[in-house]
């Protein structure tokens, strides 16, 4: 067990001797990056102390997926991260394969996370759920640990498949739904509950998938806005319905509404969370003041992209302000981002059958804002990361009211696919789209965040430049802020 205990020691020092040979300006500018190696899902997305802290996936020895560790960032606005300490390593024999997914609360002056730590030999795969209690730097897993584990699962239950703890507390209770696999081999999400994170007890199977939407149902979260709650999940081996769960490992969100007696989430309607190529595992958290805040992994597993000169992997979306209206879960940036903008270009033109470019339309920090009539519009399009060799492409289709992200001709060096489309109706004939470009990530929020679309460009960062085509004409109005 020696090697196994200092395992956190081991990471540590490795990341701060190793972090040097990192390219900082190779690094998007508003997003939180990997400091070496490889991270995946967003973990414990938390307020601590007045400050926002931020966990991920983390395997600090390569940028390919490995032994999970928790990777530590805190901030003061979410846009510009503070890089901590590894939180977490695999140092216990009930976590000696890795440290998975799960979640963080703040609680009487402390910050506990809750996770999945799990054990693998030829023989068999275990997963269960943990605690760990920290002062926002140090964590310390508790003696209890394992707290949950899968013999309190109804008979039929998957003891493999049974992670990603979401934490929450209410009335002096805390809660855990945690994702797991029934034995029709589909997702189902469990909750329990406890007086004293030590002690737990299975409530109930709040929701079954029944293999309506995928198989094993992945990072679950649970929250309410307004007087709805919402699951949002991270379904995996989904089949297509249409446009909507593309990629196979995708993100969707649950309305309906949670009995807190019975135990039960009374689902309404599902729904595609992103439409990009790019975005996994969404977590969210709720500000001091009052914002229901979600993050999300900008990276697919299956359609994997990731530059082979780079010596780290993985990034983390703009947060987005989640609001439940119009019966569709709106997302758009949040609203410190703002501070960030350092030059600002607004301009209206009316577009006839042309291309259009300004040489003061460019960058590839940028946020772009466009508003238009379709009145007698046929197809607009947005070219950006552009120069003669790259650009990548938003298009409009307004005939089958069809929204399209197109990377063909960004530079991706693989087999991969590199085309999403949307359904997006317009309303009152207007369209508007923003456009978050930060190096090599491209945000997508279209008619104010009622859909978005999220995927990687890893171009070139020189071809920075931004274009319009229109078939038929149109009102453009323009707003570029850069940061």
């Amino acid at each position: 067990m020696e090697n196994i205990e200092n395992n956190l020691k081991k990471a540590r020092e490795y990341e701060e001797r190793n972090r040097h040979i990192i390219n900082d300006e190779r690094k998007p500018l508003l997003h939180l990056t990997s400091p070496i190696g490889w991270i995946n899902d967003p973990n414990g997305f938390s307020t601590f102390k007045g400050e926002y802290h931020l966990f991920c996936q983390y395997h600090v020895y390569d940028k390919i997926w490995g032994p999970m560790h928790w990777a530590h960032f805190k901030s003061k606005d979410m846009l510009k991260w503070e890089h901590l300490p590894v939180a977490l390593a695999p140092d216990k024999e009930y976590d000696s394969f890795g440290c998975f997914s799960g979640t963080a609360i703040e609680d009487n002056g402390k910050h506990i996370l809750m996770y999945t730590g799990v054990i693998k030999d030829e023989e068999k795969e275990r997963q269960t759920q943990c605690i760990a209690i920290g002062d926002g730097l140090n964590y310390e897993k508790i003696e209890q640990n394992p707290v949950i584990k899968g013999d309190m699962l109804p008979k039929g239950s998957s003891l493999v498949d049974f992670r990603d703890p979401k934490i929450f507390k209410e009335d002096n209770i805390y809660y855990s739904i945690v994702a797991n696999r029934a034995d029709d081999g589909s997702g189902q999400i469990a909750l329990f509950s406890s007086e004293d994170l030590k002690k737990w007890e299975f409530k109930n199977i709040i929701l079954k998938c029944n293999n309506e939407l995928g198989r094993m149902w992945e990072c679950p979260d649970l929250f309410k806005l307004d007087d709805k709650y919402f699951l949002v999940l991270s379904p995996q081996e989904v089949e297509p319905q249409g446009f909507e769960y593309h990629g196979g490992n995708c993100n969707v969100f649950i309305v309906g509404n949670y009995d807190k007696e019975k135990f039960i989430f009374n689902k309404e309607k599902v729904e595609a969370l992103d439409y990009g190529l790019d975005f996994y595992a969404p977590q969210t958290t709720l500000t001091e003041d009052g914002r229901r805040v979600l993050v999300g992994w900008v990276q697919s597993w299956e359609n994997h992209i990731t530059l082979k000169e780079l010596s780290w992997s993985g990034i983390m979306s703009i947060p987005r302000e989640l609001e439940y209206k119009n019966d569709r879960l709106y997302q758009v940036p949040i609203r410190e981002i703002k501070n960030y903008y350092k030059n600002s270009i607004s301009l209206e033109k009316f577009i006839n059958n042309e291309s259009f470019e300004d040489e003061r339309l460019f960058s590839r920090t940028f946020d772009l804002n466009i508003n238009l009539d379709t009145d007698n519009l046929e197809e607009f399009t947005i070219n950006f990361a552009k120069n003669a060799k790259y650009n990548s492409k938003f298009i409009y289709k307004c005939k089958e009211e069809l929204a399209i992200f197109d990377r063909n001709n960004a530079g991706i060096r693989k087999d991969c696919l590199n085309e999403r489309k949307v359904k997006l109706a317009l309303v009152n004939n207007k369209l508007n789209v923003r456009i978050i470009v930060d190096k090599y990530t491209v945000e997508i929020f279209l008619n104010d965040g009622y859909k978005t679309m999220t995927s990687l460009i890893y171009t070139d960062i020189n071809a920075n430049q931004i274009s319009f085509d229109v078939k038929g004409s149109t009102n453009l109005s323009i707003e570029q802020n850069i940061f």
